[in-house]
């Protein structure tokens, strides 16, 4: 125990996150099971430290971080460990990759039944369903997602500035008097592209090639968190991966499921299943009409952000593409995001229409009044014209 309360107080000192997540004041911390799920490389861990430094003093031995990478727990389960922490006085304990414990979902009812004194935060990838798939966790955890940077978040980053997110409502009905707030302190255009090629991912921070860290986490996404968590053999690992980079090469658009599924020689329900499974794990987003889901035929597949299009194939990123694929990450957070009648159109909650288009091409446009047009190429907009950019303020 106290190898790991001298791990926790170093890794807590020595924690500096760049941008408070806006998360961290969503989560109702008053519950006694918290589960935060992320894809991997958005900064899970440092959300945990942060959370206890926020909290705690580092020598404070109520709370205690700890990783389920540790060999330590090969012999010896969650809620054992936690027993002697409480007995010790312990009151919060954060875990890290709780699905490195083969029973984890039984040790954390374990705990939520032998020790009421006890909140536990844990951390999982987004392949998880807590619910869904640990039926002894239901009614008892409480599970947040914690996303990439916004572009918001990376603009206070990148610009030391504290730009406040916005709600789509407030955006729809008041984005030229928002504007008018942000063009005096920053110039977007100036920061956007930087932000689609390497901003969503905290990691851009590291001083090492961001492509090269980008490429190994995809990869940690497919062997890891799907064959691990989704217990696949591990020969079915090349085809998961050349379906992905398949997908990625065709761009947004339906996929040709026939077609996929004779270039990996497999099923096409199983390539549909690999595709809930990439979706899950934060690797592409899948779009349907409005009112159909899986397991019907998506009527687009994308990339699940920018980053990603630039790390597999960067000479094949297509601008268009590109601005859509930011716009339905944006979006996805707290909206329904489903197919319009046509291309680069989009249904949000069912109702609301949308195009993502080129300002430069104002005048080749015919616009209508049901239609929000999200606009690239520009800084601001007017009435129903929004710029794009600002989408990245959802949260």
């Amino acid at each position: 125990m106290e190898a790991f309360f001298r791990t926790h107080t170093y890794l807590v000192e020595h924690t500096n996150a760049p941008v408070r997540r806006m998360l961290m004041d969503e989560i109702n911390w008053d519950n006694r099971m918290i589960g935060i799920k992320g894809t991997r490389g958005v900064g899970k861990t440092t959300f945990l430290l942060q959370y206890a430094k926020e909290h705690f003093d580092s020598t404070d031995r109520r709370c205690l971080y700890v990783n389920m990478n540790n060999f330590y727990f090969q012999g010896r389960g969650i809620a054992d460990f936690a027993g002697e922490f409480c007995k010790n006085g312990g009151k919060v304990l954060l875990i890290d990759q709780v699905f490195k414990e083969p029973n984890w979902s039984k040790e954390l009812r374990k705990c939520y039944d032998l020790y009421p004194e006890l909140k536990i935060v844990f951390t999982g990838s987004s392949v998880m369903r807590l619910k869904e798939d640990n039926p002894e966790l239901s009614g008892i955890v409480e599970s947040y997602n914690l996303r990439g940077f916004s572009f918001r978040e990376f603009l206070n980053l990148t610009c030391k500035t504290d730009f406040r997110a916005y709600s789509l409502d407030e955006i729809l009905h008041g984005h030229e008097h928002i504007t008018r707030q942000i063009l005096p302190k920053i110039s977007p255009n100036k920061y956007f592209p930087l932000y689609l090629h390497h901003g969503f991912y905290p990691f851009f921070l590291e001083n090492r090639n961001f492509s090269e860290n980008l490429l190994k986490t995809m990869n940690m996404m497919t062997e890891v968190d799907i064959l691990l968590i989704k217990q696949i053999e591990l020969k079915y690992l090349t085809k998961i991966k050349k379906l992905f980079y398949l997908l990625a090469l065709d761009g947004p658009k339906a996929p040709n499921v026939s077609q996929l599924a004779n270039d990996i020689k497999t099923s096409r329900a199983t390539v549909m299943n690999y595709i809930k499974y990439l979706a899950e794990a934060r690797l592409i987003n899948v779009i349907y009409p409005v009112g159909q889901e899986f397991p019907k035929k998506p009527s687009k597949i994308m990339m699940h952000n920018p980053n990603l299009m630039y790390a597999i194939y960067p000479i094949r990123t297509e601008r268009q593409d590109v601005m859509e694929t930011f716009f339905v990450n944006s979006m996805w957070k707290d909206h329904t995001v489903n197919q319009g009648n046509k291309d680069s159109y989009y249904i949000i909650d069912g109702s609301r229409k949308f195009r993502v288009c080129d300002a430069a091409l104002n005048g080749k446009i015919r616009m209508s009044p049901d239609t929000i047009y999200a606009r690239y190429n520009t800084e601001i907009g007017k009435d129903n014209q929004i710029p794009l950019w600002l989408l990245g303020f959802l949260y």
